[in-house]
């Protein structure tokens, strides 16, 4: 909660206590074990950040200045990642609890573990960015490398492109990584173009795919299911790692998809039987953006949480009334009446054929401009649609 760059700014703590509460009242918490974070040290954080921004961040921390007047560089102190108090330590704590929830998958303590407070992927080497300190996600994946893990699949459903998780395993052979996110030309960071595709070593482990504004759940979803199983299939992943921005949803004030809460629901559950089916049964989630703080996030969070653990939630459960009343009293809002938005989420196959004639821009062209970067790359046939729905069919 003390993850925070004031009141004006978009990513407001409160969306974390309203999730916990509401996954309180609706009894998603009996089903976990709740483990408090401890600090990453600067070792675990020096996997993948330079020393000196490491430096610059616990400066950033110690100083009496807050906000956007501190300039020390790396990208510290602009409207984008104001200063705060203890802003290391704080941050820190992200990217322990996100490597701890990886250690506690990879050495058999759990099969899922979830890092509500993590996805902050889009921090480099060396520079904050994106409303990010420290890439807990980076850090968590490079630590389970560390610890003898061979091969780890990231698939990033945030609007916004991975591009700091990219970044960091651009050549790594060991590392997948999978973005669907808005359009590179509408959208922060600019990045995430389909022929983004890795660098020397890693050529085909970096897998983008850009949607234009206004893509909605048919659409989304189908991209999923055409992109991230069949190279789950053929890369084989010990761990999977999913990052579950919801700032893809149609109400979110940052962005432009218009992904309802049903089809996030559908991604966390397609998500869980990869991790199953294709990842040895290992499967470590976070977070990620988000910027509606009521509607969306304390719902879509919870929900991942529940199915996480194996207990998911109806869809038509009622949002329980002390939460809402909490709404009411500590924001003045009125609280959503139940954990859907009733919207329909039937799957509809890719096909190669249709998506050779779409317009540019469509989301059948997305896929299959993707999938001839890609495929190929894989020993799998862009054309074919190899039948693999979230069963695994």
């Amino acid at each position: 909660m003390q993850y925070d760059f004031g009141p004006s700014h978009p990513m407001l703590p409160v969306r974390l206590d309203l999730m916990m509460r509401l996954a309180g009242e609706l009894g998603v918490l009996d089903q976990v074990d709740v483990v408090a974070p401890r600090p990453a040290t600067v070792d675990e954080l020096t996997l993948v950040h330079s020393p000196s921004l490491v430096d610059a961040v616990q400066r950033a921390g110690e100083s009496d200045i807050v906000g956007d007047s501190l300039h020390l560089g790396h990208g510290l102190g602009t409207p984008d990642v104001p200063t705060f108090k203890s802003m290391h330590e704080v941050s820190s704590l992200v990217v322990g609890a996100t490597i701890d929830a990886g250690r506690a998958v990879w050495s058999g303590n759990t099969n899922h573990a979830f890092s509500p407070a993590g996805g902050l992927h889009h921090s480099m080497p060396d520079s904050v960015g994106g409303f990010c300190v420290y890439n807990d996600v980076a850090v968590a994946i490079a630590s389970l490398l560390e610890q003898g893990v061979e091969r780890i699949a990231y698939v990033d459903i945030d609007v916004h492109h991975g591009d700091g998780v990219q970044t960091v395993f651009w050549d790594d052979p060991r590392v997948l990584t999978i973005s669907l996110h808005q359009h590179p030309h509408t959208l922060y960071p600019g990045t995430g173009w389909s022929d983004e595709i890795g660098g020397p070593g890693g050529e085909g482990l970096a897998v983008n795919v850009p949607l234009s504004p206004g893509t909605d759940d048919s659409g989304w979803l189908r991209a999923l299911h055409s992109i991230v199983p069949p190279l789950l299939s053929s890369f084989r992943p010990q761990v999977l790692v999913s990052q579950h921005g919801c700032d893809t949803h149609l109400l979110d004030p940052l962005a432009n998809l218009a992904i309802s809460l049903d089809a996030e629901r559908v991604a966390a559950e397609a998500l869980h039987t990869w991790a199953h089916r294709f990842a040895e049964d290992r499967w470590l989630v976070t977070g990620g953006g988000g910027y509606e703080v009521v509607d969306v996030v304390p719902r879509i969070w919870t929900l991942v949480m529940a199915e996480l653990s194996g207990h998911p939630i109806e869809p038509t459960t009622r949002v329980p009334e002390p939460w809402r009343v909490y709404v009411s009293e500590r924001l003045g809002r009125v609280a959503p009446l139940r954990m859907t938005d009733g919207a329909e989420t039937t799957l509809t196959r890719w096909q190669a054929d249709a998506a050779a004639v779409a317009p540019a821009g469509s989301v059948d062209r997305a896929i299959l401009d993707t999938r001839r970067a890609i495929f190929p790359l894989h020993g799998l046939d862009p054309e074919v649609d190899v039948g693999l729905s979230a069963e695994g069919d």
